[in-house]
């Protein structure tokens, strides 16, 4: 054995003897209950980075130990087309080149961006190698896959015609800067300083109400004025109306239980067209929805005088004309909640949008009753809590994005207008005559004259993703593997996608297969500094995964990840933490090579005889072995890696190599000494595997004859 473990000459050989052999890839053995995780498929946009390292290292952990188990483990990998997140990026490589994607055209910017995506899922698949991910290269899928693709386009048919998917007009949260429709859980609401304004709406035949707002523009499509039922101060002006400043129009005064009387003055101005709760609103009495804000963020039409003007430059306008006409009570300074766009920070605008929609209330429940009932079970378990908390107050889900990129929506439409035909499922609606068909059609098939074209909106991505356990496997298709591997056993991920990602897989694995996706759900916490700082650019934090891999070795790094970690809590991470388990690495190295070079124990050693120090040293690993073993089972993977560092360096090296030494210059007690410590080595070797695989493998090779991946985990 060489004098040190030289990671960088040995990893990479390592990690592709073992794609070689096949070991990766399960066989499917009939009588065997298989362990199977379904990889969180990384973004296809960018390199990995830290948080993405966490997950292959806790996942890896998992696949080694049930592989040594002797159980056919399957760990699919796979990469995500991610819509919105690819669009913003390609699009950042375009304006480089002083480009946009209109000047390339909805095809060849698809393109582009497909190539795009194919050189990062190979750097990507290329860094998981090297972060010693144990997957199975041979079955790896991509969410825009023909398979997949036609997996999800059945989905949305199904769901379609079974009344679970309807189009119609919604408030929307409207991203101006990727011109497209995202959900609620896409926009981060940030506390912003603004100036809430109190505004005087003249009564009809007398008087006034002050409303207060912090957006005066909106009130140009304003059709009621709302206060509480319970409010006294309002209870003789309700059912009177108002004259709406400035636009001249006489709006009703309402009562809705939904009114905060504690909020400015108690009353309110309903805007349905720009706003969630106003829309409700308008939706419960049948208000009229006016739309004064365009998707460009200019006023329109509805707006009279003000249309054509940015929203800055019409609230501006309109607090200035409030008070030429004396109509401005007064004004303070106000901090509020605004919403932002998750991908590119832009503030995002509440309209009034046609889109396609979930009704997703019959798909919550059955997922509300899968993990109430125990058959999906969440580690940490408090994290339920917040799973039924969303869950039971759900909203329809937005699933249609004005985006390029992804899954376009398979739907289309006919030229002809105010063509109805229950009988071929082609509906008119708002003068659209379409058909939600997987395939494309040809000719439409009741005017028999028109070319079918296809709605120009993509799918969230959120809704391939939330097929992503089933379809990886060939559903809808019965293949063989779906059969054998699903339902599938893990799925670990940041706890802070539970409700972008683990409550549909849910939702949708249940409602489409009739089956739990997974057994268990492991959510682990964010990666941040040794400050408790989140990582991120602005801060200057960054750790590159790829670069510690380089500099210490991926088995550092790896266990840098999980030592001290619980599942649900935050990492504490740091460069000088990786190199405190380099030297963890070498101890490993240097124990082997002690063993190797100065104890020679023999290939097989029938029979020796204890003493009674050796009997307490088995006994005390004996011990060790039903510890560990229990921590894994229990998923306690930090306290289970702790565990084995300190016994092999403290007990092992400090304490059990330094007191055999004499005895292994004593020819009488040299064969125990030797076969005792030996068989610790073996068996710490095989239990450290999961969590330092190349260093273990490497010492494996020197000492023995087959490969350590595939050696049993010890009794």
């Amino acid at each position: 054995m060489d004098k040190t473990f030289d990671f960088k000459k040995l990893e990479s050989g390592l990690y592709d003897s073992w794609e070689k052999s096949g070991v990766f890839t399960p066989k499917i053995e009939t009588g065997k209950q298989p362990y199977t995780i379904i990889m969180p498929p990384p973004n296809a946009n960018a390199s990995l980075h830290i948080g993405h390292a966490l997950f292959v290292t806790v996942e890896d952990i998992m696949v080694r130990y049930h592989r040594m188990k002797g159980e056919p483990t399957l760990w699919l990998p796979g990469a995500d087309h991610a819509g919105i997140a690819t669009q913003v990026s390609f699009e950042k490589e375009l304006a480089k080149q002083d480009k946009t994607r209109f000047d390339l055209g909805r095809d060849e910017f698809v393109k582009q961006t497909f190539d795009f995506t194919v050189k990062n899922r190979i750097t990507m698949e290329n860094q998981l190698r090297a972060l010693g991910a144990s997957c199975d290269w041979t079955r790896k899928k991509f969410t825009l896959d023909s398979d997949v693709s036609e997996a999800v386009f059945t989905t949305f048919k199904k769901m379609y015609d079974e009344g679970l998917i309807y189009r119609g007009e919604r408030i929307v949260n409207w991203c101006p800067r990727c011109a497209t429709s995202l959900s609620d859980l896409e926009v981060e609401h940030k506390e912003t300083e603004g100036v809430l304004t109190y505004i005087k709406y003249p009564v009809v035949g007398g008087g006034e109400i002050v409303v207060a707002t912090t957006r005066p523009e909106t009130m140009l499509g304003d059709t009621a004025v709302a206060v509480n039922p319970n409010d006294k101060r309002y209870v003789k002006l309700v059912g009177q109306k108002v004259l709406l400043p400035l636009m001249e129009r006489e709006i009703p005064i309402i009562t809705d239980i939904v009114v905060d009387m504690e909020f400015g003055t108690g009353a309110v101005k309903v805007t349905p067209a720009h706003d969630s709760t106003d829309f409700e609103i308008g939706q419960r009495h049948g208000l009229p929805t006016i739309s004064v804000i365009g998707q460009d963020l200019k006023m329109t039409e509805s707006a009279g005088r003000y249309a054509g003007m940015k929203t800055k430059e019409a609230r501006e306008k309109v607090i200035a004309d409030l008070q030429t006409v004396g109509l401005i009570e007064k004004t303070q300074p106000h901090l509020h909640s605004v919403g932002r766009c998750q991908r590119c920070d832009s503030v995002v605008e509440p309209i009034i949008s046609k889109q396609w929609f979930v009704k997703i209330a019959s798909l919550a429940k059955p997922a509300i009753e899968a993990v109430k009932r125990g058959a999906i079970k969440f580690i940490p378990q408090h994290f339920e809590k917040l799973y039924f908390n969303w869950m039971e107050n759900i909203r329809d889900w937005n699933i249609s994005r004005q985006l390029w990129w992804g899954h376009q929506i398979p739907v289309w439409y006919c030229q002809a207008q105010q063509v109805k035909s229950d009988k071929l499922k082609v509906i008119s609606e708002g003068g659209d005559n379409f058909i939600v068909s997987a395939e494309r059609p040809g000719k439409c098939p009741v005017c028999g004259k028109c070319e079918m074209c296809q709605d120009t909106d993509t799918l969230d991505t959120w809704f391939s993703s939330g097929l992503w356990p089933f379809t990886t496997l060939g559903w809808p298709k019965s293949t063989e593997d779906f059969k054998y591997f699903y339902p599938t056993t893990m799925m670990e991920t940041g706890w802070d996608i539970i409700f972008f990602w683990v409550a549909r897989m849910i939702m949708l694995g249940i409602y489409c297969t009739g089956k739990p996706p997974f057994e268990l759900v492991y959510l682990n916490g964010l990666v941040r500094d040794q400050e408790g700082n989140k990582i991120s650019k602005s801060k200057g934090n960054v750790i590159d995964p790829m670069m510690m891999v380089e500099k210490y070795g991926a088995d550092a790094l790896r266990m840098g990840l999980v030592v001290g970690t619980a599942a649900g809590n935050d990492t504490a991470m740091s460069e000088d933490k990786v190199r405190a388990y380099r030297n963890f690495a070498n101890k490993i190295w240097n124990a082997a090579r002690f063993i190797n070079l100065e104890v020679s124990t023999p290939k097989a050693v029938k029979e020796v005889e204890l003493t009674a120090e050796d009997t307490a040293w088995l006994k005390e690993f004996d011990e060790m072995i039903r510890e560990t073993t229990k921590m894994m089972e229990q998923y306690q993977l930090g306290q289970a890696a702790e565990k084995l560092y300190g016994y092999f360096w403290h007990t092992f090296c400090d304490k059990h190599i330094e007191a055999a030494k004499p005895r292994l210059k004593d020819e009488q007690q040299k064969e125990t000494a030797a076969a005792v410590l030996d068989h610790i080595l073996k068996n710490s070797l095989i239990m450290l595997h999961p969590f330092v695989p190349f260093v273990t493998e490497a010492v494996w090779g020197e000492l023995y004859d087959d490969q350590l991946i595939t050696a049993a985990w010890p009794k």
